[in-house]
């Protein structure tokens, strides 16, 4: 009685194309992918992605793919492509490279200074820059460009290359920032829409740079902190024109802005040495600042409950949350609705995931969790026990949170106010970059290798 079935099978692919037609409908295409390197809110945390618990080399791995080149920019994803930037040596002969400036302050790396590329007076060689697209599903190359080959004129820490900022996408371009081997918008197809030179940086003991995009609207905002004149641009999206620009006063910076929507207008919020700051999108205008947090300010700001949270960990901690819709200076003023001045993370940024802040001392494996609504520790410096260092910043989904470590190791924690190992997982590669979720995958960039982890289809 075969054929009595038959009939069935064209309903139910009608009503699974409709149901699933109606699913996809109800969140925006941002929610269901890994736009920047924070994710779709800038806060490390996905709403819909469904990432497997547990992972090796032999399990749940749906691709492992090699990328050429060098760098630590963190994959970004759009419906089926994944995109990554390396930046490729040539080959050709070193050149020196020029000296760094000659009133450098602390290192950025806290006095250490290791072995491999970077200071004044090293040797830099030749780079391609690369801007790939692969196939989300299998790991193919959909097309590849190299927008720029060029000596860089200073070196970069031992720890990175010349590709450390991360793209950003809104489904209908791809920002591409090298620094200041340019800036370059695509469509998802490949094809460059404009190309953007903003001058060349000279970085604090030559140690690099790092800041990634932010991507809103028309507007493409970069950040220019620097050992020269600074500043912060905005840049229409189609055509590259600049929008405004502010001029700012801060050594050089490694932060990515962060653009957020209070009262129904839109801010940059940039992290700072000197002072933290907000920007109007729409002119540049500056709406507050504040003074406190530490030397070399890396972490990204999140935000959530009406607040930025703010916090450095170079040399001294500092944790603020900055309560929205003020202006002027709100150094010491009742605007910082709560701080703290402990364990806070050098590189690495937080993750907000509800009320909760998830964040690293310095770069050691050592979790906190704040409440974000009023500063309560609930855990303070336990041992991530199963990873060893960290640069990546941690991510959240499906009421877990993802810490990877620069050894290869992961581990994956309850959503909770105690610190819960649900899973310690371990890799061959080791992971500065930080992960990217889309759906049930999560996409790690190692120093050698790019991994689509996933469970069974």
């Amino acid at each position: 009685m075969k054929p009595a079935f038959r009939p069935l099978v064209p309903s139910l692919i009608a009503a699974t194309a409709s149901l699933t037609a109606c699913v996809a409908a109800l969140a925006a295409p941002a929610d269901q992918n890994w736009p920047s390197w924070r994710g779709p809110t800038g806060n490390g945390v996905s709403a819909t992605a469904r990432p497997p618990l547990e992972w090796s080399e032999t399990q749940n791995v749906r691709w492992k793919v090699a990328l050429p080149g060098h760098g630590t920019a963190s994959p970004v994803v759009w419906d089926d492509q994944v995109f990554i930037l390396t930046a490729v040596p040539t080959g050709k002969p070193a050149l020196a490279a020029p000296e760094a400036p000659a009133a450098s302050p602390a290192p950025a790396d806290g006095g250490r200074r290791r072995g491999g590329g970077g200071g004044g007076g090293e040797t830099v060689t030749e780079r391609r820059f690369v801007v790939m697209a692969l196939d989300c599903s299998t790991g193919k190359t959909l097309w590849e460009h190299s927008p720029r080959t060029q000596v860089p004129h200073e070196g970069h820490h031992p720890d990175h290359d010349f590709a450390s900022g991360s793209p950003v996408t809104d489904g209908e371009v791809l920002i591409a920032h090298f620094g200041s081997f340019g800036t370059y918008a695509y469509d998802l197809k490949g094809k460059l829409l404009w190309e953007k030179d903003l001058g060349d940086m000279r970085t604090r003991n030559s140690f690099g740079e790092g800041s990634s995009p932010a991507l809103s609207g028309d507007s493409v905002v970069v950040l220019w902190d620097h050992e020269g004149e600074d500043f912060i641009v905005a840049l229409g999206k189609r055509d590259g024109k600049e929008l405004w620009r502010a001029k700012r006063d801060e050594p050089t910076g490694w932060c990515t802005p962060l653009i957020v929507e209070h009262a129904g207008k839109k801010q940059v919020v940039v992290n700072g040495t000197r002072k933290a700051c907000g920007y109007d999108l729409a002119t540049g205008a500056l709406l507050w600042e504040a003074g406190g947090q530490t030397a070399n300010a890396i972490p990204s700001a999140v935000a959530g409950q009406g607040r930025v949270y703010l916090m450095s960990g170079f040399r001294g901690s500092a944790l603020q949350g900055i309560t929205l819709g003020r202006t002027g200076d709100l150094t010491g003023t009742d605007a910082i609705a709560w701080s703290l001045g402990k364990n806070t993370p050098y590189v690495p940024s937080p993750v907000l995931y509800g009320d909760q802040l998830y964040f690293v001392r310095g770069n050691d494996a050592m979790l906190s969790v704040v409440d974000a609504k009023d500063g309560r520790v609930q855990v303070d410096a336990e041992r991530l026990s199963g990873i060893s260092g960290v640069y990546a910043s941690p991510v959240g989904a499906a009421d877990r949170i993802y810490f990877t470590g620069r050894d290869g190791g992961s581990l994956v924690l309850k959503r909770s106010d105690k610190l819960e190992v649900l899973a310690s997982n371990r890799l061959d590669d080791g992971f500065d970059a930080s992960p990217a979720l889309a759906g049930d995958q999560i996409f790690l960039r190692g120093r050698k290798s790019l991994y689509c982890l996933a469970g069974p289809r």
